[in-house]
């Protein structure tokens, strides 16, 4: 009877808990609507403005005062960026990735009100930026400040941010199982049904309110999509292979750029006036791509736009502005830009395709829609919210298979090529390496490059046995690799090899080694991780493994012997201590509201050699940490600064440049 009764009672209590679950997920999303069609008709009205302004304020003067526009909104954003927004370590979704990974979702809501704002500016005044990644953000950050707000635990904060990520995306096209995608892939990083359940509930409560308020229609209009059958799958394999390279080097131009700001000398806030003047003058000519560019996108889906070569000139154009407006600090997203180019490559394939082989019957217009799908893929590495965005705009089953070949030829090429996407570049970058949204097993950071040693001396295939055992004998090792006259790898002689001989026939010793030697090699590759050759040598139980070319099996290149291997744990134990302090940065810049910098002292700082005690710090500012080589200090007023040390500093942002100063030496 007891154990019944506290049975039912756990039953409540899990209902109770669900049905909480359910209310703010209803919330998050619901909360998640309102404010981005907030957010959208705020940058609707800023566009109006400054272009009603311009008109009747500076038309009659300037003829060509559209091209002030972007300069105007640069100024702004530049003026933002200097004296109210903290500096960014991971640009938009990467840093709510950051946090869902290692901070237990705490996000710096604060500062998102004037994230908001720049987002605004930047694409009302037409930086070549996307709203979607600022809807993210508005989601996310409410979902975070509602798990901090209420005390919730990490694993359900956690679930809030990613509602809130799903309602942003799902209000913005209109797609609720796009969104709901878009939040398992890149946020959550794996599938659980309970999980499943809220972003499903969030979702669908912001399309509802969507479609309340500003009506069914997707974020694109689509026309009627036709698909020619099989003959055409030809052309959309090509499409795919198209499209891989134009995502790679949207996200590799994209970090170009960012790092081309980060060590240029321009100040901070006259880097979008820069780009802005370059982009307003060259939209003179090209003014469709200027903003978001959905209405160039609708163009070219319905066929009003579909000249080749202009289209071409656009995706060019498209890509450079998008990648350093947002690299001089215009705020916007990268998913908008994605979709353009796409749909700009999709055009003028499918036209040129049309022109060329006019008896297949190709539509110009639905290469442009696969090629949308195919160039998000490709960039953000999110397969499921690029295939389930399309199907929704389109409703339209026969767009699947077309659909699906090209992510799927755009994905596996893209990867091969970058194994990160446009938003975990960025982490990767800071030694932060996330899979099924938690970073990873250290020891799947490390490559066997990184720690294997030059092979043993390697024996002749035509050695008698006896050799090769005096050899192995002397060498202390367990196995040696046999080569032929070529020097190609034939097989591995070991030990028990040996041994094995010996107790067939002492006349064996005699006998050339290649009769015993082990054939069926396991090997490993030097881009392969150090964890899936420890997997592959444990489940053998073998000592070493010799590392060969990647597409030449028998080019010996390297050897994973034990001593390697003791060598990727000192280096995994390095890196996972480097993990740990950047998640304790995360957590600390959350429940701090302040930025959490960390400063290298280089040598001719003039911070080496002096106590902590005698450094005027900031007044608004405090030393949390320091990381010297692989141990973490917390200093004291005695500790010593030395060289090479890495200061984690809690700081408001006011006081970040006199920060800097102090410790770089300059002024």
């Amino acid at each position: 009877m007891a154990i019944t009764k506290i049975g039912k009672t756990l039953q409540h209590h899990q209902l109770f808990e669900q049905t909480i679950q359910g209310g703010l997920a209803l919330l998050v999303g619901l909360g998640s609507s309102l404010l981005v069609l907030l957010f959208k008709q705020l940058v609707d009205w800023l566009a109006e403005g400054m272009h009603w302004a311009g008109a009747h304020w500076v038309g009659g003067l300037i003829p060509w005062w559209m091209a002030l526009l972007p300069v105007a909104g640069g100024l702004a954003v530049g003026l933002m960026q200097h004296f109210i927004l903290r500096r960014e370590k991971h640009h938009g979704v990467a840093g709510i990735m950051e946090a869902v990974a290692l901070g237990g979702g705490r996000l710096p809501y604060l500062q998102a009100p004037a994230k908001v704002l720049a987002a605004i500016i930047s694409l009302g005044s037409g930086a070549s930026v996307g709203p979607e990644d600022p809807s993210v953000q508005i989601g996310a950050n409410l979902g975070s400040f509602l798990g901090q707000k209420l005390h919730l635990s990490e694993r359900r904060t956690v679930l809030l941010v990613a509602t809130g990520a799903a309602a942003g995306i799902a209000t913005a096209f209109n797609a609720p199982i796009a969104g709901v995608f878009f939040a398992v892939e890149l946020i959550l990083g794996e599938y659980s049904a309970a999980s499943f359940g809220m972003l499903l509930l969030g979702s669908v409560t912001a399309v509802v309110v969507t479609r309340s308020l500003v009506g069914p229609m997707p974020a694109f209009p689509i026309p009627a999509y036709a698909y020619g059958g099989p003959i055409e799958l030809p052309f959309y394999f090509v499409l795919g292979l198209l499209a891989a390279p134009v995502a790679l080097a949207y996200i590799r131009m994209l970090y170009y750029a960012h790092d081309w700001f980060h060590r240029s000398p321009l100040p901070v806030w006259t880097r979008p006036i820069l780009v802005g003047a370059l982009l307003g003058f060259v939209a003179l000519r090209y003014p469709q791509i200027l903003g978001d560019g959905y209405e160039t996108v609708g163009d070219i889906l319905w066929g009003q736009s579909l000249i080749p070569g202009l289209l071409v000139i656009l995706l060019i154009l498209k890509l450079v502005f998008t990648d350093f407006s947002l690299g001089a600090g215009f705020v916007g997203g990268v998913f908008a830009p994605s979709l353009f180019l796409g749909a700009a490559l999709g055009g003028a394939f499918g036209g040129w395709m049309a022109h060329l082989f006019p008896s297949v019957g190709i539509q110009p217009t639905a290469f442009a829609l696969v090629g949308m799908a195919g160039v998000l893929a490709g960039a953000v590495r999110a397969p499921g919210t690029a295939l389930m965005l399309l199907f929704e705009m389109t409703n339209d089953y026969r767009i699947f298979l077309p659909l699906m070949l090209v992510i799927a030829i755009s994905m596996a090429i893209s990867s091969w090529l970058e194994q990160e996407s446009v938003y975990t570049l960025s982490l990767r970058r800071a030694g932060i390496r996330l899979r099924r949204g938690r970073d990873v097993d250290v020891l799947e950071t490390i490559l066997v490059q990184d720690v294997m040693v030059e092979p043993p001396e390697p024996i002749r295939s035509e050695t008698p046995l006896r050799v090769a055992a005096a050899l192995l004998g002397r060498s202390h090792t367990n196995g040696v690799p046999v080569v032929d006259d070529n020097g190609k790898l034939l097989g591995v002689i070991s030990l028990q090899d040996v041994e094995r001989a010996l107790s067939e026939s002492p006349d064996n010793l005699h006998q050339p080694v290649r009769g015993f030697c082990s054939r069926r090699l396991l090997v490993t590759y030097p881009d392969e991780s150090v964890h899936d050759a420890l997997e592959r040598m444990a489940m053998h139980d073998i000592g070493r493994l010799p590392v060969v070319a990647r597409g030449n099996s028998r080019r010996l290149v390297g050897w994973l012997s034990r001593r390697a291997v003791i060598n990727a744990y000192k280096l995994a134990l390095v890196e996972r201590m480097k993990q740990q302090h950047r998640g304790e940065q995360v957590r600390l810049g959350a429940f701090s509201g302040a930025e959490v910098l960390e400063l290298m002292v280089m040598p001719d700082s003039p911070l080496v050699g002096k106590k902590m005690q005698e450094v005027t710090w900031p007044q608004n500012s405090l030393v949390a940490s320091i990381r010297r080589g692989t141990h973490l200090i917390i200093p004291h007023g005695d500790t010593v600064i030395e060289e090479g040390d890495r200061l984690a500093v809690v700081v408001e942002p006011e006081d970040k440049e006199q920060l800097y100063r102090l410790v770089d030496g300059e002024g």
